[in-house]
């Protein structure tokens, strides 16, 4: 798949900035540079410079000059790609970068496809496929947590977890393929004692990761935030005061939240995906109650459910409303924000405060019009994830495909374990363990196709 062509595009955000960067890599990227560069030294050329050095001077179209530039230059195989790069840092005006980009194409160039940079970078062997993913999902990361994830992951921290299991997998193997070799003699070159732990620490090893899925899912695309309850107790308010803007309409008419309102706002940090859903009640509108419907179907795909009752009513009714969620509600935390505490009813205040509450359950008093305590019910929210508490080190999975992979290698190998169990055959054994050994290597991309490569590349951005 590797390109021999030399490639250019800009690097940096599209539009007016106070500085731009446009990049070249490949075996004529120096030689390209050379030709539109204007050095004030008379007689250097970019032809002789060091390699890792940053040259001043003039990009130049023929005899006029474009703009005054500063030029980075890389030598293969030290750069990002494993080729000859050239960075050119110019002002930032939309004409200088394009005109760049033009003048380059006339020598020989030819512009990326989204992601070729990073491509390049795994073709040549500077990365692996995991790493070069977490490229791109640390251009996108928005969230402190995202961000620590995504830069663990492109250092390398996953690819060395998949690389050890592969080597212990392939120790492992390669004992049980030799006894093939021997099968008429009946030798028995591996111990089955240490074999059935290393194949039990590498089941418990799998097993971790891919369940780190749940956590990983929430950091990448927010933690998904239910906010239910029945209608007119304030859930549009409680949003509105989240998201400190007006993106409910606040109505003291019931029913007037008919479908799922959805937001993603960053909170110290951490992405919430808050779920603004309809008020839940009897009715007879067939279309109140489709959004009723969702309402519940909303509770299922929650990590936290924010039920909002109101104060106003007496205690026995709130009771009732917070059992009827209670029983929609298993694994997820419930969060019962108790609304309009500035006017509500004394008793039912008090009977709240004493109220017995699960393992999975907390209970804040708020008014969502004025915002008092709504950020207790913050602080609330993030203690249940706890996503502070990952360490740099940590490895989390973040990405779909690598989930994939690592539940169709916990599959291959549990099948080892049963097969050992029921003392079948190394020939048996040996397929279920390169089954495995197959889709580690996928995420790492030392087993891959060309399909593959493409569908992950092109949601790169064009210059990275």
């Amino acid at each position: 798949m590797l390109d021999q062509s030399t490639i250019c595009a800009i690097a940096t955000s599209p539009g007016i900035g106070a500085i731009a960067t446009i990049r070249l890599s490949g075996n004529q990227a120096i030689e390209i540079a050379a030709q539109v560069f204007a050095s004030p030294k008379k007689g250097k050329s970019l032809l002789t410079e060091k390699a890792n050095t940053i040259h001043f001077g003039s990009f130049k179209d023929g005899g006029e000059v474009v703009d005054d530039v500063v030029i980075s230059l890389f030598r293969a195989p030290h750069s990002f790609t494993g080729e000859d790069v050239v960075e050119i840092s110019c002002h930032g005006a939309v004409y200088i970068q394009q005109k760049i980009l033009q003048v380059l194409m006339k020598h020989g160039a030819r512009v990326a496809l989204p992601g070729e940079f990073t491509q390049r970078a795994f073709l040549n062997g500077k990365m692996d496929l995991s790493q070069a993913e977490a490229v791109a999902d640390l251009i996108n990361s928005t969230t402190a947590a995202s961000h620590k994830v995504a830069l663990n992951q492109m250092r390398g921290g996953f690819s060395e977890e998949i690389r050890n299991l592969r080597n212990q997998l392939l120790s492992f193997t390669s004992l049980v393929e030799l006894e093939l070799d021997f099968s008429e003699e009946d030798v028995e070159f591996a111990d089955r004692a240490e074999l059935r732990q290393l194949v039990e620490k590498i089941e418990r090893t799998i097993r971790i990761l891919k369940d780190s899925f749940s956590l990983g899912n929430v950091i990448k695309n927010g933690i998904p935030v239910a906010i239910v309850g029945e209608t007119n107790v304030g859930k549009s308010t409680l949003l509105n005061a989240l998201l400190n803007e007006e993106k409910a309409i606040v109505s003291d008419i019931h029913g007037t939240t008919r479908d799922v309102i959805e937001d993603v706002v960053n909170i110290h940090g951490t992405a919430f995906r808050f779920f603004d859903t309809a008020g839940i009640r009897e009715t007879t509108d067939t279309i109140e109650s489709m959004g009723i419907e969702r309402t519940y179907s909303k509770l299922g795909q929650a990590s936290i459910v924010i039920l909002v009752v109101d104060l106003q009513n007496p205690y026995p009714v709130v009771f009732e409303r917070i059992n009827k969620i209670r029983k929609r509600v298993s694994k997820q935390t419930l969060i019962i924000a108790a609304n309009k505490k500035d006017t509500g009813l004394p008793g039912t205040i008090k009977k709240l405060e004493s109220m017995d509450l699960g393992n999975n359950e907390k209970l804040v008093f708020i008014s969502a019009k004025s915002k008092d305590n709504v950020s207790e019910l913050i602080n609330f929210m993030q203690e249940t994830v706890s996503i502070d508490k990952i360490g740099g080190e940590d490895i989390i999975i973040t990405n779909a495909r690598h989930y994939e992979a690592l539940s169709y290698a916990y599959q291959a190998i549990e099948r080892v374990l049963h097969g050992m169990d029921a003392g079948i055959t190394s020939d048996f054994l040996a397929q279920d363990i390169r089954e495995c050994l197959h889709y580690l290597g996928e995420i790492t991309g030392e087993i891959t196709t060309d399909e593959v490569l493409g569908n992950i590349f092109k949601n790169f951005c064009i210059g990275k």
